[in-house]
């Protein structure tokens, strides 16, 4: 079984900056792509930044410049660095990979539990 564990999520004030991180447990030979998306209260859910296994990234134009983010394949582990925050960062924030393959054979979208990102004064 694959999991996804987001951790670094709190309360920072607008301007502030925050660093979350999401870890995936199991056997794993080969992570895919790997995302971080947000939900705000009564807004869709929406991709934040997409990093392939080659470190190929992009970002929602809302949140460009602003955060980064990046990948350890060895710790199977995405990165979130966000920067400049505000107000309207505030949401749950979930990582997400389309495709895993473990030694006991490949899955497809696996989601994290989320972590609260509150901005405010």
């Amino acid at each position: 079984q694959v999991q996804l564990v987001e951790s670094g999520g709190g309360l920072v004030q607008p301007g502030g900056s925050l660093s979350l991180s999401c870890a995936a447990s199991g056997s794993i030979l080969t992570i895919y792509t790997m995302e971080w998306y947000r939900q705000a209260p009564g807004k869709q859910r929406e991709l934040v930044a997409s990093i392939s296994r080659g470190g190929n990234t992009n970002y929602a134009d809302s949140v460009k410049g602003r955060f980064t983010i990046s990948r350890d394949n060895a710790k199977n582990t995405v990165y979130l660095q966000m920067n400049s925050l505000k107000p309207e960062d505030t949401a749950v924030y979930y990582c997400h990979t389309d495709r895993v393959v473990t030694l006991s054979g490949s899955g497809v979208n696996y989601w994290g539990q989320g972590t609260q990102v509150t901005v405010s004064s």
